[in-house]
């Protein structure tokens, strides 16, 4: 890969502990995920994303964090953690981690020392208030879960800030102290060899919050300090960032008002997101052309990170209220399907009805469009949700290896498992596991498999520019193109049910010998690009022209 590895990578997401179980106590552990390296290297997989592997209370599924500098004892230790980064070097995978910092579990020591003494050394690690906050009552991330973002602590009697969960307090930005921990937890994990970052509420870790201003200023310039110490301890280490926020505001967290990309590298792009599940839902690209249209000018490096899946709801929140409400009706009209008022917390095989046609349009679009794809666990064999679980948990259900007891993922009792296996219907373990899906040149995971594959014959669409060819078009259909230095490549994706033919020889010019890389079937010869079929739900990934 060249050094910006991260804008030709394929990212994969999951969470050790229901992933993979090696010692049978029903808790997935860095051995067993160290066991199915081999799976994710033939799966096509560069780059593997964590979710929280620190030790925890798991009141947040790790995301409340005791100890910065270790490993979650359920998972392994950090020899552990060192072999696995090992030996997915081996196989070209580079490893990252959450970095969840705006925050830490009530639990952690510095704010146990904080709260027990105003002479504590951690007092002023965390953001509090001698009064209650008029500002008390805004803010939250989880409506209907959470209450407030100031709690009254009754053994230092002072509010404390919480932008998520009251046992979840945030850390203060403010302080040089707090800001210089954060790069020393960086470099430690830099040290022991992680590719970087996945920044969790990254708009929330540079809130300046004071009591009783809601609109409290943002600190950039502490992205720029991180960004620098962490290219100074390794040069290609990179940093994804979550953040959801206005569009016109994307910019600033890549780089300051001097066009310099000095800060992230990669953002995680919610508006597409929610452009293409709304485009989805109405079988309508024009929400996707949207998107693409509005998208701000990135500073060199910079980089988008699409996805359909993530470990969170969908967030709808972005869209408008018609808008939202022709995505709930298609994908989640009960009311146990959908979250916060905002979101939707299903997989997209059910999404989508298990219609096979459907759910490769989907992922053949996103991983056409610009930026580096993600890539949820699970999604590439059509797994399921288990909406008899609360809130978030519905998506993060064990992963299905094969037909035997628990889906092959632990030798615990069923009951002893971290969560329950998804058991019935049409997305229960013994019909959705890999490996059927291993036999079956014709199932899911072998259509990801190969489409992976092309992708990697692609560079242009992680690194080139993405536009929409805006040419007359048949209902439904979206027609885009990625071009650079390495050639250009044409892509169709029908949102539609019916077939449709599109002519493009307008374009057809530049064309040297265009041939189908990817096809949802057999397709005639492009030719001269003039009268191509798209079968409903079809797509079709044309090479245009390659250079040397």
């Amino acid at each position: 890969m060249s050094d910006r590895w991260y804008q030709q990578a394929v990212v994969y997401c999951l969470d050790i502990d229901t992933f993979a179980d090696s010692n049978g106590d029903g808790c997935g552990d860095i051995p067993g995920l160290i066991g199915r390296l081999d799976y994710l290297a033939r799966l096509g997989v560069t780059c593997l994303w964590l979710n929280p592997i620190h030790p925890s209370p798991d009141r947040d599924d790790g995301y409340d964090v005791a100890d910065f500098y270790n490993v979650d004892p359920r998972f392994g230790n950090l020899g552990d953690f060192a072999e696995l980064l090992h030996q997915a070097g081996n196989r070209g995978i580079k490893v990252i981690i959450d970095l969840v910092v705006n925050h830490t579990s009530d639990k952690h020591p510095w704010f146990v020392s904080a709260r027990s003494s105003p002479d504590s050394p951690y007092r002023d690690w965390y953001v509090w208030s001698e009064t209650e906050p008029a500002d008390r009552h805004q803010g939250m991330v989880f409506p209907g879960e959470q209450a407030e973002t100031w709690s009254y602590d009754r053994t230092a009697k002072l509010w404390y800030y919480h932008r998520f969960y009251k046992f979840q307090p945030d850390l203060n930005i403010k302080n040089p102290e707090v800001r210089e921990e954060i790069k020393k937890i960086c470099a430690f994990w830099l040290q022991l060899g992680v590719a970087g970052f996945r920044m969790d509420a990254v708009p929330f870790i540079i809130e300046e919050t004071d009591p009783g201003n809601p609109d409290a200023p943002k600190d950039f310039a502490f992205l720029t300090e991180l960004r620098s110490h962490l290219q100074w301890r390794k040069s290609d280490a990179v940093l994804l960032a979550e953040a959801n926020v206005e569009p016109a505001q994307l910019v600033t967290y890549f780089g300051d008002e001097g066009g310099s990309g000095n800060r992230i590298h990669m953002l995680f792009d919610f508006m597409l997101n929610a452009k293409m599940v709304l485009a989805l839902a109405r079988e309508d690209p024009e929400p996707i052309i949207d998107a693409l249209r509005d998208t701000p000018t990135l500073p060199p490096g910079g980089q988008w990170a699409t996805f359909l899946r993530n470990h969170d709801e969908i967030d709808l929140s972005r869209l408008t209220a018609e808008q939202r409400a022709d995505v709930f009706a298609r994908f989640g009209p009960d009311e146990d399907m959908q979250l916060y008022g905002r979101g939707i917390r299903r997989r997209l095989a059910p999404m989508l009805g298990n219609d096979r046609r459907r759910i490769e349009l989907a992922y053949a679009l996103q991983f056409s469009l610009r930026g580096t794809p993600v890539l949820r666990y699970g999604e590439e064999i059509g797994m399921g949700d288990d909406l008899k679980l609360e809130g978030r948990d519905a998506i993060r259900t064990p992963m299905q290896w094969s037909g035997m007891p628990n889906g092959g993922f632990s030798g615990a009792e069923p009951d002893q498992l971290v969560r329950p296996m998804i058991t019935d219907g049409d997305f229960g373990y013994e019909k959705v596991n890999v490996t059927l899906q291993r036999h079956d040149r014709t199932s899911l995971l072998s259509w990801f498999e190969r489409m992976i594959r092309t992708l990697r014959e692609a560079p242009e669409v992680g690194s080139g520019t993405c536009s929409y060819v805006d040419v007359p078009v048949p209902k439904g259909l979206l027609v885009h193109r990625a071009e650079d230095g390495t050639g250009t490549m044409l892509f169709l994706h029908n949102l539609g049910p019916d077939d449709v033919t599109v002519d493009l020889s307008s374009i057809g010019e530049t064309a040297e010998l265009p041939n189908d890389v990817l096809a949802d079937s057999e397709y005639p010869d492009p030719g001269k690009l003039a009268d191509l079929p798209v079968a409903g739900y079809g797509y079709r990934w044309i090479r245009v022209r390659r250079t040397a």
